[in-house]
């Protein structure tokens, strides 16, 4: 626990930059189109009542092809702190409109993808790769879960905190998903991920739980390189409960937490926990998020989650 608060500093600079980039939202998202409307999805907006760590909120990414009997994967998706720094029903909105994610849905499902697409961060031979991705299989689709995530990073979070956010995720944002809209309902058609602050919640949810998931990644999660060996062990636990779990480490450039996910990556390689691993181009801040971030998300757990 004391490594985790740790990171409060590192993520409070991050919020601080992050929250200097939302005043300019409108235009980097491109004029007056509304970010919740979408050619390829539709945007729900939850109230999940008061819950013991503060107001229940989430918005919900459905997909609008493939007709009535239609079934898609769920992805749970997690924000930074800078949203977990806002009001509960506008952090809820971190990833379908701060962070660009119809767009992205849009784009994916319309390639060739272009370097406007990743907001100029992009890496020409990855891009290439993603576009045969696509030509060879089309984005399939996903059902994208976003609750507001309190700030867990303040001094007084204790771990009874992140297992009530925890329950809450499993307990009633999941089984909601999965009456209301068309979702697969086994683990194996279910993930996890976040970026930041989001990212390292995420394994945390993840890598405790592992046998309510069939993929559990972060983007730039903000981790320590101090906690190396405690989430080797998480990593290696979740392996042995569920062998079949697919994992995923992204991190960036120029991202605050690069040298500590590489190191996660670098001691899960040597411990023979098999996961993917990438680094590439682009800042931590929102312009990644709407750019790399949003393509990352979508197109790794649209390839990893079962559709059977």
């Amino acid at each position: 626990m004391a490594a985790f608060l740790q990171r409060r500093a590192f993520i409070v600079s991050a919020a601080a930059s992050a929250l200097a980039c939302s005043r300019s939202e409108g235009t980097a998202q491109g004029g007056s189109r509304d970010p919740l409307e979408s050619a390829q999805a539709r945007t729900l907006q939850w109230d999940l009542g008061p819950q013991p760590w503060g107001d229940g909120r989430a918005a919900v990414v459905v997909p609008t092809w493939g007709g009535p009997g239609a079934r898609f994967p769920v992805l749970i998706a997690l924000h930074g702190r800078g949203e977990a720094l806002k009001p509960p029903i506008d952090g809820a909105l971190g990833w379908p409109r701060d962070y660009a994610l119809l767009r992205a849905f849009d784009r994916l499902r319309a390639p060739p993808l272009t370097d406007l697409d990743y907001g100029g961060f992009s890496d020409h031979d990855r891009m290439l790769e993603t576009n045969a991705s696509l030509e060879k299989a089309p984005l399939a689709g996903l059902i994208v879960a976003c609750p507001w995530l309190p700030d867990l990073t303040s001094t007084s979070t204790r771990e009874s905190d992140i297992a009530g956010y925890s329950r809450f995720v499993l307990d009633v944002l999941l089984p909601r998903v999965r009456r209301e809209t068309p979702a697969y309902t086994t683990p194996e058609a279910t993930g996890i991920d976040g970026v930041s602050l989001g990212g390292a919640i995420a394994l945390r949810i993840g890598l405790t739980s592992p046998e309510a998931f069939g993929a559990v990644g972060g983007i730039q999660p903000a981790l320590s390189e101090g906690e190396t060996p405690e989430w080797t062990a998480r990593a290696r636990a979740a392996r042995a409960r569920r062998p079949g779990l697919k994992l995923r480490l992204l991190t960036s450039h120029d991202d605050y937490f690069r040298e500590a996910i590489t190191s996660v990556s670098r001691a899960w390689i040597t411990a023979g926990i098999a996961h993917d691993f990438a680094e590439i181009v682009g800042p931590h801040d929102y312009s990644f998020n709407r750019g790399p971030g949003s393509i990352e998300l979508l197109l790794w757990h649209d390839r990893a989650l079962s559709r059977l």
